[in-house]
């Protein structure tokens, strides 16, 4: 019985010994862990790999660089500078002479349209005028006898209403001729034209066709679209914190969201009054400059406005380097890459090590060869970065973290 008792015991002591054991290696396992995640952010370079690959130390500096409000916007022409090109009376468009991106000056023939109408058009035109020369002997005769007592003032009241009305209605379809582009005095009994010309009401470039040939055309439905691109400008939405920096003069620099190498200049030359619709920004509109090859009204863009100059934390840009979407630059730290024991052994084989953390910024300008950055935490001040070489320290960071101590 005591035996049992005994051997009770033993077993007991042993498996809390286990126990105990496990949960030590694994309290050491999750410190290990942890080490590994923080040694992430950290390379080492003993001075023989800086002096290799050119890596030096500094410090953020203080630099007078220009302050910048960045904006998103698009492209746009003027309603006066917009126009389509359209016909006052109906047909059928005969013959089409313009096509998409077509540059077209102020007058020109766009198409042609035809429509029996305009024949009986001139057709009454002549009729008229072939009437008023009756009415107006007419007239000369009526006005005669009354003269001489022998005829009534009523038929000379008639035939002078005739006349009048004669010249008002000649008057008037000579009017509505012009307006079809067909000059009165060239009409005659030989030449009655059956077509009328579409012609463009500005110059500029063809940014749509409407109708084809043999399409019917009214009053309403324009032939095709003009834009005059050379009164291009620029409207940007600027949040409400931002405005009282805008200024009406300032340089603003822009490129296109499809096309983010090449850059364009601009300068604002109106600040809007109001919200735009539910958003808390307010349009600046700003004079597109210089070059306009390849703008397009409607295009979306990102503008950077540029502000007085002004005094902010700043670092060369070989400091920088990126790395999955984000910029980064590398702290000397006093924290360890490895044990002490592996540590110990590198400086003697290969000198003293210089460990280096890796600290995420945000870019700001950029001007005169310096970035102005924004830590994401707190840098204290006089620390020693890496002023050049951030792209191999990175690197030697990258193929490190492939293979954990």
């Amino acid at each position: 019985m005591k035996l049992n008792i005994i051997i009770l015991a033993f077993l007991a002591l042993f498996l809390v010994s286990c126990e105990k054991k496990e949960s030590v290696t694994e309290t050491k396992q999750k410190a290990e862990e942890h080490s590994k995640h923080e040694d992430s952010e950290l390379a080492a370079l003993t001075q023989e790999q800086m002096n290799a690959v050119g890596v030096s130390l500094g410090q953020i500096e203080m630099k007078e660089l220009t302050a910048t409000i960045k904006a998103n916007g698009a492209l746009s022409v003027p309603n006066n500078n917009k126009a389509n090109a359209t016909s006052l009376y109906g047909g059928v468009i005969k013959t089409l002479n313009v096509q998409v991106g077509d540059f077209v000056r102020k007058g020109q023939v766009i198409a042609t349209i035809a429509n029996p109408e305009f024949i009986q058009l001139q057709e009454d035109y002549l009729t008229t005028g072939s009437r008023i020369t009756f009415a107006e002997q007419e007239y000369r005769r009526q006005k005669e006898l009354f003269d001489n007592d022998a005829g009534a003032k009523k038929n000379l009241q008639n035939a002078e209403a005739e006349l009048k009305t004669l010249r008002t209605r000649r008057a008037s379809l000579q009017r509505q001729i012009q307006m079809m582009g067909i000059s009165p005095a060239g009409i005659s009994n030989k030449n009655l034209r059956s077509g009328l010309a579409v012609t463009a009401p500005i110059s500029g470039a063809i940014s749509n066709v409407f109708l084809q040939i043999g399409s019917y055309i009214d009053v309403s439905t324009p032939v095709a679209e003009i834009v005059d691109n050379s009164s291009l400008h620029l409207d940007l939405q600027v949040f409400e914190k931002d405005l009282p920096l805008i200024k009406v003069g300032q340089k603003i620099h822009f490129t296109l969201t499809n096309n983010p190498i090449e850059e364009y200049d601009a300068e604002v030359y109106s600040i809007g009054s109001a919200f735009e619709n539910q958003s808390k920004t307010v349009p600046i509109h700003c004079k597109v400059k210089g070059n306009k090859t390849n703008l397009i009204d409607g295009m979306n863009t990102t503008a950077v406005v540029s502000l007085s100059n002004q005094l902010m934390p700043a670092v060369p840009n070989s400091a920088i380097t990126s790395a999955d979407g984000k910029d980064y630059i590398f702290l000397v730290s006093n924290k360890e890459e490895h044990s002490e024991e592996q540590h110990s052994k590198e400086e003697k084989s290969h000198g003293k090590t210089v460990n280096f953390e890796r600290i995420e910024v945000v870019r700001g300008t950029s001007e005169m060869g310096y970035t102005a950055i924004t830590p994401v935490k707190t840098i204290p001040q006089g620390a020693k970065i890496a002023i050049k070489g951030a792209f191999f320290i990175n690197a030697k960071l990258v193929n490190s973290g492939g293979h954990e101590h």
